[in-house]
């Protein structure tokens, strides 16, 4: 008898990475709470969901871009671009809707991923060095044709305020009423159509394999140009939408609030056990990595210390775990009687 989807999910054993940073962020966790009482509530764990949403959303896309071989920083950038985009054209059109606002996003993020592959497939260009340009011409394009000019509450549609302060239930406590975002349903329902396109479907075995050895797929008929316009199309459309959760949460848009992101979405998807050569990683690694990097971002004033510590914290973590991710690839390469000169 065949097992449903949602029962391999379930029954799937944690890697042993997974596994490490559920003990690091349980340590963690513990540690910051034997300090600070406050620390440990409700309040601060719905604020911890509702203000790592579009991290975790852009950590998906990048997280696909990492197993097909590729680095893409240009995310925050399509982001920026594709969410200022879609509430000017709202404004303009007199469409104050949080459904119409995001499917502009996410159409523009999705055109703005394509020109990434295109360029990438027909140039046999790095993705790095791609999308490191693209990234300048996307925001520079916005800066000079639409403008940069930062709406504050007042000038935001209201539907957007709406979708930020959305509540799927509040809770009281000692500081008043919490309550549980609507995001959290947004990122499981995306983190959920990530792994199914990944592990349920042709093209995300494509990804797998561009990652592991392009040269291979390709021998064997898969269409790499397909495949790569479906990876940076689909981190376009995660993009866009990411674009307009993080405006929507801050309840005020500025133009330039994300550039400077993409490196600490990059290290927490790496933490998360990603690889930079490409054909491994997880949905579960990805948000435990983006919970690593929330965790020190939010409560290091708790221990006392400076938020000038974060870094240095997050930093720490990400040498270690990949120092122990290629420790473990050089014992398994040894095992395997692979040789290495580095």
């Amino acid at each position: 008898m065949t097992r449903s989807p949602f029962a391999a999910v379930i029954h799937r054993k944690m890697t042993t990475m997974e596994k490490m940073l559920s003990l690091i962020i349980v340590g963690y966790i513990i540690l910051v709470a034997t300090q600070s009482a406050s620390f440990f509530s409700i309040s601060t764990l719905f604020d911890l969901i509702r203000s790592g949403a579009a991290l975790t959303i852009f950590a998906f896309g990048v997280l696909i871009v990492f197993i097909s071989g590729g680095i893409d920083v240009s995310f925050a950038a399509i982001g920026i671009v594709a969410g200022y985009s879609a509430v000017l054209i709202s404004k303009a059109a007199g469409v104050d809707d949080i459904l119409f606002i995001i499917v502009v996003a996410v159409a523009i993020g999705c055109g703005l991923g394509s020109i990434n592959a295109l360029l990438i497939h027909l140039h046999n260009l790095p993705t790095l060095i791609v999308t490191l340009g693209t990234a300048s011409v996307f925001h520079g394009a916005m800066a000079l044709l639409l403008g940069m000019e930062t709406f504050t509450r007042s000038g935001v549609p209201q539907s957007i305020l709406d979708f930020g302060s959305a509540r799927l239930f509040t809770v009281g406590g000692e500081s008043g009423q919490a309550g549980l975002s609507i995001f959290l349903p947004l990122v499981i329902g995306v983190g959920v159509l990530t792994w199914f396109l990944l592990y349920r479907t042709r093209i995300g075995r494509s990804v797998y394999a561009l990652g592991s050895n392009a040269e291979s797929a390709s021998r064997v008929g898969m269409s790499i140009l397909k495949t790569q316009l479906f990876i940076y199309m689909y981190v376009g459309a995660l993009s866009g939408l990411a674009g307009i959760v993080y405006f929507s949460g801050l309840a005020y848009i500025n133009p330039a609030a994300l550039i400077g992101t993409e490196l600490a979405v990059i290290a927490a998807v790496v933490i998360g056990g990603a690889k930079l050569t490409g054909g491994e990683g997880t949905i579960l690694g990805t948000v435990l990595g983006v919970m690593i990097w929330q965790l020190l971002q939010n409560t290091l004033i708790h221990l006392g210390l400076d938020s000038s510590f974060q870094d240095l914290f997050f930093g720490a973590v990400l040498v270690a775990i990949l120092g122990f991710i290629y420790f473990r690839q050089r014992q398994a390469n040894r095992r395997a009687l692979v040789f290495s000169s580095n």
